[in-house]
């Protein structure tokens, strides 16, 4: 396979992703921004997290909504935390209560009835997230999973711990993260909208 090539599969393999994607979650993704802009518009906030890659587009989505998502657009900052930021705080939970617990501890400190967390698994197989709404729930707080084609472990064992689910119809790690991002992106153009009158 020559580069050109492969760049060009690379290209029409995430174009076929996001269009089953346009095809299947379109209702999903209106319900995560009513869910979101429901519960800024109530003063609550949002907690948000992931791994690796996911950490990455967590914490970029946090700054969308602190900051702003489309440059021209003035409005207030919104109150989004990323769970994944605080070296400190991960590295002390990892150390005294596991990995697994490294979203939970920091839902059950900072979360409170009202606040929704984000939560973004490529694989739906993160233990981690998967016991950060399972502590959401405890505490009544809305959870918005992204994950890919099935929802892997969190929606298997606690599927009644989500309220809404975004699912990539693609096994392929690189083209779900690529769709996530996108979504998350419309989803703080959807929240602009909806809280401050501005389209993107």
């Amino acid at each position: 396979m020559t580069n050109h090539e492969l760049i060009t599969s690379h290209i029409q393999e995430s174009i076929a992703v996001k269009n089953r994607l346009l095809s299947n979650s379109i209702t999903d993704i209106e319900a995560a921004g009513r869910i979101l802009s429901d519960a800024f518009k109530a003063g609550n906030k949002l907690l948000i997290c992931g791994n690796g890659g996911s950490a990455a587009d967590a914490q970029h989505l946090a700054t969308e909504l602190i900051i702003r998502y489309r440059g021209g657009h003035e409005r207030k900052s919104l109150p989004a935390i990323s769970l994944v930021t605080d070296s400190s705080a991960i590295t002390a939970c990892a150390n005294d209560y596991g990995f697994d617990r490294v979203f939970a501890r920091q839902v059950e400190g900072l979360g409170s009835q009202g606040d929704v967390l984000w939560g973004i698994s490529t694989s739906g197989n993160s233990e981690n997230i998967l016991q950060a709404f399972i502590e959401a729930k405890n505490k009544n707080i809305k959870t918005i999973l992204f994950t890919g084609s099935d929802g892997g472990r969190i929606l298997k064992h606690a599927n009644n711990k989500v309220d809404v689910a975004i699912k990539v119809p693609s096994d392929d790690t690189a083209r779900i993260q690529e769709s996530h991002i996108m979504v998350g992106q419309i989803l703080c153009a959807v929240v602009e909208k909806e809280l401050f009158g501005l389209v993107s």
